[in-house]
């Protein structure tokens, strides 16, 4: 399964295992998992996308103002005044 973790102006998509078990607490992370998603979060926050990226995709997530319409025209991109673009910035071993 895949975890996003946003952080700031960043965005992770990390990958984890759900344990799905017949106990009350099911389904849950393992500690790795959890501790890995601690990592990711303190790395973004940093701004450290190279230590992010070790553990999934890494992206830039940022609001499109209006004087932004001039660049969405020119590369075609259809999108709305106020909406949000994500762009990747990292790629790790996700």
């Amino acid at each position: 399964m895949t975890k996003i973790v946003h952080e700031s102006k960043y965005v992770a998509e990390v990958v984890v295992d759900l344990i799905d078990t017949d106990e009350r607490w099911s389904p849950y992370l393992s500690p790795e998992d959890a501790y890995k998603l601690d990592d990711v979060r303190k790395a973004l926050h940093e701004g450290d996308t190279d230590s992010a990226a070790r553990y999934g995709r890494v992206f830039r997530h940022s609001l499109l103002l209006p004087e932004d319409s001039k660049l969405l025209a020119e590369s075609q991109t259809i999108l709305h005044q106020g909406s949000c673009v994500t762009t990747r910035v990292s790629c790790g071993g996700g």
